[in-house]
């Protein structure tokens, strides 16, 4: 992210006691838009510092952290300190264990009234009920038989995080009341995962491998991605693999003819005309 941009949570004092992911991806991300974000975790530390350090320190730059037995009374102390000079709270605990904590949004702004609280959950539905970004994105359909490439829910409920700190900021210099604000990772990736929904991208959909030119493709030495939707970018592909036109781009006709003639390139000889035709292709890693 370039570090000359806007900075429209400048200023903004967050307190973070989210752990893994979509909490620390939310704050830093909060933190490059002017965000003063300070951080609590257990005496063990934050999970993802054991299991992917680069991670966690990529995450926390310029977060300062700090250690609590929040279970104890000096623990509780530090806590109701760091609330108080707190202008918003980012969660991702479930409400059960923030109410176990004392940190339900009832209690919390009984003691703390000027603060706001962002709590990212599971799901708004069943905010309670025990989840992870894999169950999550198989109960969307979106799980093929291997494991998914990336954490959709948890980046996607990140980037809600980010706007609800967002609204946070626009509602404060409005001089409104505090609130709680929720963000959903299943609900979040539910809007992600819409063109499933849709039948766009589902198996055999249109972005799903029906479209001749929106398909990945062997050739010689690696596979390619090849988007030629527009007309403009059908005919240049059209044109560079000897189809006559019109071509019935759902039909499989011209996937078969399209297969055949991207295992004769090399990626070498794709990428040059890729560039000269002006077509979108990017080689797969």
């Amino acid at each position: 992210m370039p570090e000359r941009m806007a900075k429209p949570l400048r200023g903004l004092r967050l307190l973070t006691i989210g752990l893994n992911l979509p909490a620390p991806v939310a704050a830093q991300q909060a933190r490059r838009l002017g965000a003063r974000v300070r951080k609590i975790e257990p005496p063990s530390g934050d999970p993802v510092a054991q299991m992917a350090p680069a991670v966690y320190a990529e995450l926390h730059q310029g977060v300062a952290v700090q250690r609590l037995h929040l279970g104890e009374a000096a623990g509780q102390r530090a806590l109701q300190r760091e609330l108080a000079r707190a202008d918003v709270l980012l969660s991702s605990f479930r409400p059960q264990a923030l109410r176990k904590l004392g940190l339900d949004w009832r209690r919390l702004r009984a003691v703390h009234p000027q603060l706001w609280m962002v709590a990212i959950v599971g799901a708004l539905a069943e905010p309670d009920a025990p989840g992870h970004d894999l169950t999550y994105q198989a109960g969307l359909g979106l799980l093929a038989a291997d494991l998914p490439p990336s954490l959709w829910a948890d980046m996607c409920g990140a980037q809600q995080a980010v706007l609800a700190l967002h609204q946070v900021a626009l509602a404060r210099a409005r001089g409104e009341a505090p609130r709680c604000l929720r963000v959903g990772l299943a609900d979040a990736l539910a809007q992600a995962a819409a063109p499933q929904r849709w039948g766009l991208t589902a198996a055999g959909g249109l972005l799903g491998g029906r479209h001749a030119g929106y398909q990945v493709y062997a050739c010689r030495d690696g596979r390619v991605a090849v988007a030629a939707l527009e007309p403009k970018f059908a005919q240049s592909l059209a044109a560079c693999a000897g189809l006559a036109e019109p071509v019935r781009w759902l039909d499989p006709e011209p996937r078969e003819r399209l297969a055949a003639w991207f295992a004769g390139q090399t990626v070498a000889q794709l990428r040059a005309l890729a560039l000269a035709r002006d077509l979108p292709l990017e080689v797969c890693p």
